[in-house]
């Protein structure tokens, strides 16, 4: 959410639609929670040490798609 309301003010006085804006801070979002999320279960954070090896480790991801009513989010 760096330029959230640079953006929402330019997006307004051109008279342009805000929802690609809300979908790409929705999916921004949607992301830094699923890696937290990852992170907590591991128990332990991205590229740390105790990682190697331990049998349930970071092995990649691959991307999804969530279908929503409003929107397509990425992540």
């Amino acid at each position: 959410m760096s330029y959230l309301n640079t953006e929402l003010l330019s997006t307004l006085l051109n008279n342009e639609s805000v929802d690609e804006i809300f979908r790409q801070e929705l999916e921004s979002v949607t992301n830094e929670l699923l890696t937290t999320e990852l992170t907590a279960f591991l128990n332990y954070e991205k590229y740390s040490v105790e990682g190697y090896n331990p049998g349930n480790s970071r092995n990649g991801y691959y991307e999804r798609t969530i279908h929503s009513r409003l929107w397509k989010l990425e992540y």
